[in-house]
């Protein structure tokens, strides 16, 4: 048995013994990690070039090494002998190189170096022609925008990256050590969650039309006249069939007279959809567009939210939670906005606005402890490079108990401040502004705090009504930097009152018999709230905005890649 084991290896590996041997490369994060302990040994390791120098008059360069796995870069050095100089020196060349790692010189700044005896693969810069400067010299973010296909390369962006990554294993680790289950809910949509209508439409409408008008173009729709003969041909054609069958003629002839019969009727069939066709969007009597002619047969938007859809899994999971991009028509041009942007949305049956308040704070507090334990060196290249207070606003959140405010006794005390004049007016009914927000979280407060019992007419339909019938059980986490991070409520489990709710937004009923349906059959009483994923990196990096902490922003003009 052990012979013909090791002869069926043998054959396998021989199929594919064409193929290159994988690569065993090292990161540089490990490297750097391991320091001097791993002094002597050979890796492989690959990168890119930040920075490049020919030394002792080209007999060797030094080649600041990046490969993204760490904020640091290796030193690697490369003698003349080795591999042309000139080839790897360039900012942004990529290399894959083999070595051994040494202990620099005592007095300099790196702990490891590695010294390269095989120069493995080379991927050529043209200096002249690439985008990102070299060395110290730095690109506004602004600037970075416009090549966003290689902003991940620089340091800001990379550190970015790494903490957006982190935030993301954290919000999964924290929601499966808590008992919810990961829902994937749809990112085209027949309802609108906000009710604020500004959603993108998904339409083959406009596609459907150009292809029709270039048929119509190559073989214009038939007239009447032609269909009329065509039918004119149906009926001599039946008439033809209906003679051979009073004169008792032979199946055979029958047969083949209905044959000609059915193909006539067929060229009928096509002559008049034919004529259906009309160019451009196709429209009803009253001059609306048709949408049962779409792909859905009825209008289709990208997801403002998965709220309404995760809820049914709610209703019968209990504790569930999706993860995901959403999409908002809004032309705003702020810091503040994006038209793609991700979403964290978790919902609780058997959970009224308390439990809620209680998730939302563990949720945020768990995040803040999980950068400070995995991603402190890239928090502190944000503390020296954008926010000084960056790690003490994630020590502070982590560890504070959030302040918890109705929103009247908020909307009062806002109304007694003297010391600062706001530039929007405060009175009750108002949404409160992020200047509002970041007022009570950063000078009265000096903390996080959450405010609840909202206005009902600046709420959402799905959020519970309170039986003073003035407000809804909803509630906003504001922390210091950004203002608003987390929006939430209890959700409305009385059909009557929801129904009321949805006709008051001006929605129509149609499109959420479905989601009446979870209060007519079961109605539970649950809660959720969502978090916006790029406002949580704002938070925690001290980025100012929010187009430079995804990796590709969609804003108003803007939709590269």
């Amino acid at each position: 048995m052990a012979t013909n084991a090791a002869a069926a290896a043998m054959a396998a590996s021989s199929l594919c013994d064409d193929l290159e041997h994988a690569t065993a490369r090292t990161r540089i994060r490990d490297v750097l990690a391991a320091g001097a302990a791993r002094a002597g040994d050979r890796v492989v390791v690959g990168g890119w070039v930040r920075t490049g120098r020919e030394q002792g008059k080209g007999s060797f360069a030094f080649l600041e090494l990046s490969d993204g796995s760490c904020a640091a870069t290796l030193q690697v050095i490369v003698d003349a002998t080795v591999h042309p100089l000139a080839r790897l020196t360039a900012t942004g060349t990529s290399v894959l190189v083999e070595g051994e790692i040494k202990e620099p010189p005592e007095g300099t700044k790196q702990n490891v170096e590695l010294k390269v005896s095989r120069v493995l693969e080379v991927g050529e810069v043209d200096a002249a022609a690439y985008p990102l400067p070299k060395g110290k010299v730095k690109l506004t973010l602004e600037k970075l925008r416009d090549v966003v296909h290689l902003r991940s390369r620089t340091n800001t962006i990379g550190a970015v990256a790494r903490i957006r990554h982190q935030l993301a294993c954290a919000t999964h680790r924290f929601f499966d050590e808590n008992g919810f289950l990961y829902v994937h809910t749809p990112i085209i949509t027949t309802s609108d969650c906000e009710g604020a209508g500004e959603m993108f439409q998904v339409t083959t409408l406009f596609s459907q039309a150009e292809k029709t008008d270039k048929e119509l173009k190559e073989n214009p729709a038939p007239s009447c006249s032609e269909i009329e003969a065509a039918k004119v041909l149906v009926k001599a054609k039946g008439d033809a069939v209906a003679q051979l069958k009073a004169a008792k003629a032979s199946k055979q002839d029958i047969s083949t007279a209905v044959d000609v019969l059915n193909r006539a009727k067929e060229t009928v069939s096509r002559l008049e959809e034919r004529s259906k066709l009309k160019p451009g969007i196709p429209r009803r009597d009253d001059g609306s567009i048709a949408f049962e002619s779409d792909f859905f047969k009825r209008q289709a938007f990208l997801t403002v939210s998965g709220q309404l859809q995760v809820e049914t899994y709610a209703c019968a999971l209990s504790s569930v939670y999706t993860f995901g991009p959403t999409f908002r028509a809004e032309n705003s041009h702020t810091s503040r906005h994006l038209a793609e942007f991700w979403m964290v949305e978790p919902e609780i049956a058997f959970a009224n606005l308390q439990d809620d308040m209680n998730c939302a704070e563990k949720y945020v507090q768990y995040l803040c402890k999980w950068l400070l334990n995995h991603c402190r060196e890239d928090m502190e290249f944000m503390v020296k490079n954008y926010d000084k207070s960056a790690i003490e606003r994630l020590e502070l959140v982590s560890s504070t108990p959030f302040v918890r405010i109705s929103y009247t006794k908020a909307v009062e005390l806002l109304k007694n401040v003297t010391e600062k004049k706001f530039d929007n007016k405060v009175e009750w009914g108002i949404d409160l502004a992020s200047e509002h927000e970041r007022y009570l979280t950063e000078d009265v407060f000096k903390k996080p705090v959450i405010v609840y019992n909202y206005p009902k007419g600046i709420k959402a339909f799905y959020m519970r009504l309170n039986d003073d019938g003035k407000t809804v059980a909803a509630m906003d986490v504001l922390v210091p930097k950004v203002g608003e991070l987390i929006g939430g409520s209890q959700r409305e489990e009385r059909l009557d009152v929801l129904k009321q709710r949805i006709l008051d937004a001006g929605l129509p009923l149609e499109p959420y018999e479905w989601y009446l349906d979870l209060r007519r059959f079961g109605s539970v009483k649950h809660s959720g709230f969502g978090l916006g994923f790029e406002r949580m990196i704002l938070f925690a990096t001290g980025m100012e905005n929010i187009r430079d902490v995804i990796p590709f922003p969609r804003y108003p003009g803007r939709a590269d890649l």
